[in-house]
């Protein structure tokens, strides 16, 4: 599943505004809306960091 910010959950977030603006609902409305149901999407929700690096520096992480 494409996560936030990749280009493919971008393209789906734009379907799903395009989507609601077809249905009548306004500009602000559409993009909280389409925000809403990806977030709501088990499998769509960020995987968090996948490298050591990632976690923040040495002496700062937790569960070490």
């Amino acid at each position: 599943m494409p996560e936030p910010g990749s280009k493919k959950y971008d393209i789906h977030r734009a379907r799903l505004r395009k989507e609601a603006e077809g249905r009548g609902v306004s500009d602000q409305d559409a993009n909280d809306e389409a925000n809403a149901t990806l977030r709501r999407t088990p499998g769509r929700r960020s995987r968090g960091t996948r490298t050591e690096r990632g976690r923040g520096p040495e002496g700062e992480r937790r569960g070490e």
